[in-house]
């Protein structure tokens, strides 16, 4: 960013103090709290991820300096659920993504499920997405998901939704578009998985690790200094 472009120290003094005003109304909206689900929490809860990301990102720019903390924005978040207290009917939608990590493992276990179905006529599993086919077809996709491996695929991120309504949907309503019609705020509960994740807390352990090394070190040096002393010879009584 050029000089011109920068913002001004008021500028961020500014955002720094809308982020404590943010605070404060964040603060009082939990202490009014009127459920596990206030609007009014949820509200002030996204004003204070705004304001805080307005004045790390001015932090930065000016200063080149960033802040300790974390606030995930409203994306990372569901909002409150306006669903029915007693629903009639439920959608489970789910998505899990793999990708083709060994072909020939692939087509050989499709091959073996065409034979087994006698199926003379062309084969389809000559190709990935034929055998892919022949695969979905055959196995259940939490069969699949438990045996991936075993069919050359590897697992990648995948989310489970659980959404309620009042009734239940009318047949072939959404089979054209089933994840269009989700209303964010139907959603029961919600499951994800992601290496993501796991790349955080090997980040941790990594960290812990680092620590746990310092501190080492801080010992053997305190160790090697206390062997040094010990060939001094001690105070006489007088010069104590």
């Amino acid at each position: 960013m050029s000089d011109a472009a920068q913002p001004t120290a008021a500028e961020v003094r500014a955002a720094a103090e809308a982020v404590k005003t943010a605070l404060d109304r964040h603060l009082a909206a939990v202490e009014r709290r009127s459920g596990e689900d206030d609007p009014a929490v949820f509200e002030a809860f996204n004003q204070l991820a705004a304001a805080a990301e307005v004045y790390d990102e001015l932090l930065y720019d000016r200063y080149d300096e960033v802040t300790p903390f974390e606030i995930p924005g409203a994306e990372d978040a569901l909002p409150p659920y306006t669903g029915p207290e007693e629903p009639n009917a439920l959608s489970v939608l789910i998505r899990r993504d793999y990708a083709v990590a060994e072909p020939q493992r692939l087509l050989a276990h499709a091959e073996r499920i065409e034979a087994a179905e006698g199926d003379d006529g062309s084969p389809a599993s000559g190709t990935v997405h034929g055998a892919l086919g022949l695969l979905f077809g055959e196995f259940e996709p939490d069969e699949i998901a438990s045996r991936h491996k075993e069919f050359g695929l590897e697992e990648g991120d995948s989310t489970l939704w659980v959404t309620a309504a009042e009734e239940p949907a009318e047949p072939g309503e959404w089979l054209e578009a089933p994840f269009e019609q989700v209303d964010p705020q139907q959603v029961v509960c919600r499951f994800d998985v992601s290496a993501v994740f796991d790349d955080e807390i090997d980040d941790v352990d990594d960290e812990d690790e680092e620590d746990d090394a310092d501190g080492d070190d801080l010992e053997d040096e305190l160790d090697s200094d206390l062997d040094e002393d010990e060939d001094l010879e001690p105070l006489d009584a007088d010069r104590r």
